[in-house]
């Protein structure tokens, strides 16, 4: 007896060692923070205005397939004309389907593939919060005009459409999703050309119209149009990945550039649960809402499985020498732990969507009446699919918890697959570095998957380098004011992002 105990106190030494060799000679990525604070901004109060005049034009997308009022989009394309006369006339611009920008300011050496840039005019409506008394300028698409007007949404400090700069802020609804990364891409490309520094490489804007909801019109035919033309993009640039501020991350003491490499797909199915109607003093013993919860409860339960993806092992890889030591011993062991990593990171509702295809239940239709039962009910699931599932694993991860029950599925929305992986081993992607590096040089960056869905997907078929990422650092408050009240980019973070491009451009192939 006594052997047995000593022998299995001598395998867990030798277990205990070896997790603690592990982690200690784990090759982490260093990550040394460089010292000052970077580039400092120098006031640009033209600059500002351009920006905040932008956002007073509501270029609202909504509905399907982007069947919108286009009113306030002739406007816009009015307003950048104005506003940026060098940009029109030194560079090859021209419209794709009438509303998609293009902007083609031609480098020294045609030979290179050429670089793009991305970012897209429309916004998410400001939302139906009440209305209290407030004088803001608002801009109307049906007069044209900016008259003053007293009313702002209740749940707003100004109005969304007023581009109020106060606070050392710049407020309105696409401030930060996606009219600050627009306009600070068309000031980058006019002090480029201001300076006359020619680029070696040819260098695209392309500005989609209906992002909001899904790109059909905008950038799905601009990148069409690129692939007909038989144009290779050495790098793609659009949104998709922030600087993270300071304690925004748990357990790192240092902000954390995520800079998205791949992003999740898409799937919203649409399930119809048949059952018996009636009325409800004489239910049957299983009604089609209670066949619905049934399912729903599976959907819950049985989501499709965590895994860790190359990519996410690459953010850890990048981000886990500043994570606490419990943190370090799982990732550096994960040939033990893995099970034990997997389940901490499921359990909390962001490093749960980075390891698995999410599922959402998000909204459900049954009775019109409280004692009518329904003989169909229905409800929307939305997937999102991780880098290595497919559409086809979703419908038959569908199928399965279905089975038994007498459903129709049908897909609604955009459905896409998961998109492709970039490499980090590039130029393209170095140069992201080091534009942080330039604005934010304490910053950790790490690859990253984005969630939300973008306009980058579709450049695809144009180039295998696609990088998401907007170099602003905001907190997680900021972060939710993104589609929600009260949304606004601060001056500083303004300006750095008009340097960062401006650098970008400058340094590519220096």
């Amino acid at each position: 007896m006594k052997k047995a105990l000593l022998t299995v106190l001598g395998i867990l030494v030798i277990l205990v060692a070896v997790l603690l060799i592990k982690t200690y000679t784990y090759p982490f990525k260093k990550n040394t923070a460089e010292a000052g604070e970077g580039w400092k901004p120098v006031k640009n109060d033209s600059a500002i205005m351009r920006f905040s005049n932008g956002i007073k034009i509501p270029t609202v997308s909504t509905g399907s397939l982007g069947e919108f009022n286009y009113t306030p989009f002739d406007e816009f394309k009015e307003y950048l004309k104005r506003s940026y006369p060098l940009v029109y006339q030194n560079t090859e611009n021209f419209e794709v389907n009438k509303y998609g920008l293009v902007f083609r300011l031609k480098g020294s050496n045609p030979a290179l593939e050429p670089i793009l840039f991305l970012s897209h005019m429309d916004v998410v409506p400001p939302g139906d919060a009440d209305i209290k008394n407030k004088e803001e300028n608002i801009f109307r698409p049906d007069d044209k005009v900016l008259p003053p007007v007293s009313k702002v949404a209740e749940d707003w400090d100004y109005s969304p459409f007023a581009g109020v700069v106060a606070n050392g802020r710049i407020y309105g609804r696409g401030a930060i999703d996606m009219k600050g990364m627009l306009f600070s891409l068309m000031e980058s490309m006019n002090n480029l050309i201001k300076s006359k520094q020619i680029p070696q490489r040819d260098i695209y804007l392309a500005f989609g119209f209906d992002e909001e909801v899904g790109g059909q019109k905008g950038a799905i035919q601009i990148a069409d149009y690129f692939k007909k033309k038989g144009l290779k993009f050495d790098a793609v640039y659009d949104e998709g990945g922030l600087i993270m501020q300071k304690g925004s991350v748990a357990g790192i003491d240092s902000d954390v550039a995520v800079v998205g490499c791949a992003e999740k797909g898409f799937l919203s199915a649409k399930i119809k649960v048949k059952g018996l109607g009636g009325h409800s003093s004489m239910p049957p013993m299983e009604s089609a809402i209670g066949k619905a919860a049934v399912i729903m409860q599976r959907l819950e339960d049985d989501q499709m499985k965590p895994v860790i993806t190359p990519l996410i092992k690459e953010f850890f890889d990048n981000i886990g020498g500043a994570m606490p030591f419990s943190s370090r011993l799982a990732i550096a062991n994960q040939w033990l732990l893995k099970p034990v990593l997997l389940s901490q990171l499921t359990k909390n509702n962001t490093t749960n969507a980075l390891v698995r295809t999410t599922t959402a239940l998000t909204m459900m239709k049954g009775s019109d009446g409280t004692n009518v039962l329904s003989p169909e009910v229905e409800f929307v699931v939305n997937f999102r699919l991780l880098p290595g599932n497919t559409v086809k694993d979703v419908r038959e991860h569908i199928a399965k918890l279905t089975q038994g029950f007498d459903v129709e599925v049908e897909e609604i929305d955009n459905t896409r697959e998961a998109s492709k992986i970039s490499p980090t081993n590039t130029k393209a992607y170095q140069l992201i570095q080091a534009g942080i590096k330039e604005i934010h040089p304490g910053a950790i960056v790490t690859p990253y998957l984005t969630m939300a869905g973008t306009d980058a997907a579709k450049y695809e078929i144009v180039s295998k380098n696609v990088y998401r990422f907007m170099p602003i650092k905001i907190n997680s408050s900021e972060q939710q004011s993104i589609h929600s009240t009260n949304e606004y980019l601060s001056i500083e973070n303004y300006l750095k992002m008009i340097h960062y491009f401006e650098y970008m451009m400058k340094n590519y192939d220096r």
